[in-house]
């Protein structure tokens, strides 16, 4: 365990590093943040003994640094700097071969075979074998950078101390550096403290973060801990947003600019909408923050089309979303900036109607097929049959992520009450149907305008959602059933 006490050191009589204390257990890896002069090199040569500490206390598994032999504390600790000064050319193997100097007794006339192991070793992890005769002067700087790390990993250390070193390094080699480091810590049980300028490669990576601000500590913990968007914007002094990990239990951070757009240009209005027997078809100027349970592009994003496609009962396709990408682009538009909803409802027959608050408007589109209802608290008992309610709420103003939650859930109790009142049966149960088996909803915001943090039934857009799903979808099934008689 690398335990580090009060400690606080710099250049000459200026201090740049003032009381800083944390532990890093074997197996684990510590990511230190901060901007520009924050100090973290500077932490990393205290640690490493290439400054002298002013005050406190560097211990390894309770043996203090400054009593380790030179070449002792080179076999605990290994290190790869931030900078790297070539006197002369070496090549590959001659440089990743130097991390196993703390090892010899005289340098080449003990080399063993556990040395020619490590080095070979070291080298396939970096995946530079094929550099091996290569003279690293001739290699990029990213290439240049794993050569180094090899040579670290080579020494066979218990500490790595490691200053920025995906530097230089493209996203995939940035990955695999971060892979092989992690899985080694984990597998030879290394205690790893490293240097990091991406804020969401370290909370990916390490078990701990340590943020750095003007030398001192200002949050140490988890990453789910540190990265925070209150901590990170005041000692970082720009605006960030914080989301999780699309796979991970990590949180990562997104730049938010201060430039806004222009609120003429992102109104949505109902007489906008296009509605024909082949689809609802609605074109932004501009991409607007979407949620949606649609076929293509489902999930959140932004995005400029929304489309609601007309689609036979009959229809049964094994790709259906590489499907409906093909008829996007068939009529001329992106799909990778569209999202794309299916019915079987006659599209001709969409309700779309607009709504004004005090806030803004919002406008609301149902297409209602409820012949195929579905009382969900009895659709255990069935298996999946066709008829779709496709809701869309877009709403002139800017929703927080709650308030997108909170649209869709006022949403569809709207629509579960339609149907209630309208008297669609399941006609498996013969009990009151709350959807079907296929509803998609949408939520759609411009992101400018008022702040709606809420949208909730007693809130002011809640009441908006609320009754505008509610009398849509009553009209969208209304006109469903006479052209069902027709």
């Amino acid at each position: 365990m690398l335990s580090i006490k009060n400690l606080s050191g710099g250049y000459g009589d200026k201090k740049i590093i003032e009381d800083v204390s944390f532990e890093v257990e074997k197996g684990e890896m510590l990511g230190i943040l901060g901007p520009n002069g924050s100090g973290k090199s500077t932490l990393m040569k205290l640690i490493s003994g290439v400054l002298p500490v002013k005050e406190g206390m560097i211990t390894v598994d309770g043996k203090q640094i400054a009593d380790f032999p030179p070449k002792e504390l080179a076999r605990t600790m290994a290190v790869l700097p931030q900078l790297h000064v070539h006197a002369f050319s070496h090549s590959v193997r001659e440089t990743v071969s130097l991390g196993r100097y703390p090892h010899q007794s005289g340098w080449f006339s003990s080399w063993s075979k556990e040395d020619e192991q490590s080095v070979i070793e070291a080298m396939r992890l970096m995946d530079i074998s094929h550099y091996e005769t290569s003279q690293i002067d001739q290699l990029s700087g990213g290439e240049q950078q794993r050569v180094f790390v090899a040579q670290a990993l080579a020494q066979n250390a218990s500490i790595l101390l490691l200053d920025e070193p995906t530097n230089h390094l493209d996203i995939n080699h940035q990955k695999e550096l971060l892979d092989t480091i992690k899985k080694q810590a984990i597998e030879k049980d290394l205690t790893i403290v490293s240097i990091f300028h991406d804020i969401n490669l370290a909370a990916m990576y390490c078990d701990k973060l340590l943020l750095l601000d003007k030398g001192e500590i200002y949050r140490i913990g988890e990453p789910h801990e540190v990265v925070r968007e209150l901590d990170v914007e005041a000692v970082y002094r720009t605006r960030v947003s914080n989301h999780p990990h699309p796979e991970l239990p990590k949180p990562q951070i997104t730049l938010l600019p201060n430039v806004k757009r222009d609120i003429s240009l992102t109104q949505v209005r109902a007489e906008d909408f296009l509605i024909s027997s082949q689809m609802v078809l609605y074109r932004s100027k501009v991409p607007l923050k979407t949620v949606s349970s649609a076929v293509v592009n489902p999930g959140s994003g932004w995005f400029r089309n929304f489309m609601n496609r007309h689609v036979d009962a009959a229809y049964n396709i094994d790709n259906s979303p590489a499907e409906m990408k093909s008829f996007i682009e068939k009529n001329e538009l992106k799909s990778t900036d569209t999202v794309g909803m299916m019915t079987a409802v006659q599209t001709e027959h969409a309700v779309v109607k607009e709504y004004e608050g005090p806030f803004g408007t919002v406008v609301i589109t149902v297409t209602a097929g409820v012949g195929n209802g579905v009382d969900v608290s009895k659709a255990v008992e069935r298996t999946m049959h066709v008829g779709t309610i496709n809701t869309w709420i877009m709403v002139n103003g800017t929703l927080s992520e709650e308030a997108f939650i909170q649209a869709m859930i006022t949403a569809t109790e709207a629509k579960t009450k339609a149907l209630q009142q309208e008297r669609v049966l399941d006609p498996l149960t013969g009990t009151i149907a709350t959807g079907t088996s296929t509803d998609s909803c949408l939520v759609a915001a411009t992101q400018q305008g008022e702040y709606l943090p809420y949208a909730g039934p007693i809130t002011e857009i809640g009441k908006l959602i609320g009754r505008g799903v509610f009398e849509c979808t009553v009209e969208g099934i209304k006109v469903y059933r006479e052209a069902k008689k027709a």
